[in-house]
């Protein structure tokens, strides 16, 4: 009963017993109230039973949210619920057998046999330093337990501008754990959308094919190509994460009869403490990829080092790079957010990427400037190679620039200019901000200097400018533009250009 309603009333229930849970009440559809049940989305799967969808029940004010659940085509191995609707035993107000009320959760008297996979996951699963070795780890102990596995694999999605996914894939074979990256355009595939793996990121369950007989159902590509290679059953499951990330954990064998359903009864049982697991080490990937993302490779990882305090970080000595898109108010103010955002992307990708190419670190992109540098590990060094790096860069950079440009001007549109600053000095590179609210970068007068220079472009027609102390470094390949007033530096400082530049 549910808020003084009888919502099921039946003298064909059927109890199921499961390893370690408690029995569960399953009533024929037509002995429920199933006008007072409203489906939800809520999908969850059992990887010998099927995908089970859930309803919520609503009386007179109130409602119990995905209080009930049905196995609508279940796995033959479960095939006696089909048609059956079962209930959480908290999310109903009263029980009652043969007149008289169930107070208690009935309780399971058979014993529970040991599931080998606990112990591993008490005593082991916490050593692996990293997805790949966990993934061994985990394969290994299904073998070692008796599991007929050939195939473990692992897909699990991240926080990344580039990659959807990483699939980690252990095969008995080889025994070492393979990483294959899955790019956000992979997505958009034939091979993915036609694979398990679709349908479980949408949300629609889990996957169970047994691959043998003339019967076997080879309803994805996938497992054609399974089956050539003597494979007898596929298991694909949901792996959830505590934000209700899905990610998939797929299990393939290759002896007969596949798996058995204590076996696959043991992986559901551990399954939520090894999602946690995983997630643990997804977590720190994608931390660690949001910071290099967001901070630079470098700043990213000194970061995940331990420098998050205000003030933490290093003196260093270092080639700054900094670059301008001229004009670029007017360019914003002459076309749609999305076309300027599609330039901006397409300039950036072209300078930035140059510097990232040549083992810069981009720092910052302050509207349209880049800011970079390319650490000096010796400042006594007359010659350091960041310097030759840094030039090479900027040179690079330029000709990508000039490319883009002949495009545009193919197609009618405008021709943009822009212009490369260089300078090398001595720079604090740690963490700047508010208690709240930090950027790791660089500061000091070197930085302003190199701004200053940058500017001087439009005055000396040169793409391509340098300091003094930049042109020592490479003094073969530079020129003299003369002395020049740099605004908020005192004094003249003599300003360099590459030899046998034409001016713009």
């Amino acid at each position: 009963m549910f808020n003084g309603q009888t919502i099921a009333d039946s003298h064909q229930v059927l109890l199921m017993h499961e390893t370690r849970l408690a029995p569960v009440f399953y009533f024929p559809r037509e002995d429920v109230r199933m006008d007072l049940f409203a489906k939800s989305n809520q999908l969850t799967h059992c990887p010998f039973k099927g995908n089970a969808s859930y309803w919520t029940i609503s009386v007179g004010s109130r409602s119990a949210e995905d209080a009930a659940w049905s196995y609508e085509a279940p796995y033959d191995e479960s095939s006696l619920v089909e048609g059956y609707v079962a209930f959480y035993w908290n999310a109903i107000d009263q029980w009652y057998a043969d007149g008289t009320e169930i107070i208690e959760q009935p309780r399971d008297e058979l014993v529970a046999k040991d599931n080998p996979l606990v112990n591993w996951l008490v005593h082991d699963a916490w050593v692996p330093k990293s997805p790949s070795d966990l993934v061994a780890r985990f394969s290994d102990a299904m073998v070692a337990s008796g599991f007929p596995l050939w195939r473990l694999r692992l897909l699990v999605r991240t926080l990344n501008p580039l990659l959807f996914a990483r699939i980690y894939t252990w095969q008995r074979s080889g025994g070492d754990v393979t990483a294959q990256e899955i790019s956000h355009e992979n997505l958009h595939g034939e091979k993915y959308l036609n694979s398990p793996f679709a349908l479980v990121i949408n949300g629609e369950g889990g996957v169970r094919r047994r691959l043998q007989g003339s019967g076997a159902q080879l309803d994805f590509p996938v497992l054609k190509d399974l089956v050539a290679l003597g494979a007898t059953d596929y298991v694909a499951m949901p792996l959830r994460f505590s934000d209700g990330q899905l990610n998939i954990l797929t299990l393939v064998s290759d002896q007969s009869g596949g798996f058995s359903t204590e076996q696959l009864g043991q992986i559901y049982e551990i399954l939520p403490t090894v999602s946690r697991l995983f997630e643990a080490h997804a977590l720190r990937l994608s931390s660690s990829t949001l910071l290099r993302t967001y901070l630079g490779s470098d700043a990213g990882q000194r970061v995940m080092d331990g420098l998050v305090k205000r003030g933490d970080g290093d003196d260093i000595h270092a080639a700054i790079w900094i670059t301008d898109l001229r004009d670029s108010t007017e360019l914003a103010a002459s076309m749609s957010r999305d076309d300027y955002l599609s330039l901006l992307n397409r300039y950036f990708d072209n300078v930035a990427g140059a510097v990232i190419d040549h083992g810069g670190e981009v720092l910052k992109f302050i509207g349209d400037s880049v800011l970079a540098i390319f650490a000096i590990d010796d400042r006594e060094d007359k010659n350091p190679e960041a310097c030759a790096r840094a030039l090479a860069a900027a040179v690079d950079a330029a000709k990508r620039f000039e490319a883009f440009n002949e495009e545009r001007e193919a197609r009618g549109a405008t021709v943009l200019d822009c212009a490369i600053g260089l300078h090398r000095g001595d720079l604090t590179y740690g963490n700047i901000g508010t208690s709240k609210r930090l950027d790791f970068t660089v500061v000091g007068s070197a930085v302003n200097e190199a701004v200053r220079i940058e500017n001087l472009s439009k005055t000396l027609k040169r793409r391509i400018l340098m300091s003094s102390a930049f042109s020592k470094s490479i003094p073969e390949r530079t020129t003299s533009l003369g002395y020049h007033t740099l605004r908020g530096v005192t004094g003249k400082r003599e300003i360099f250009g590459l030899t046998a530049t034409p001016a713009r």
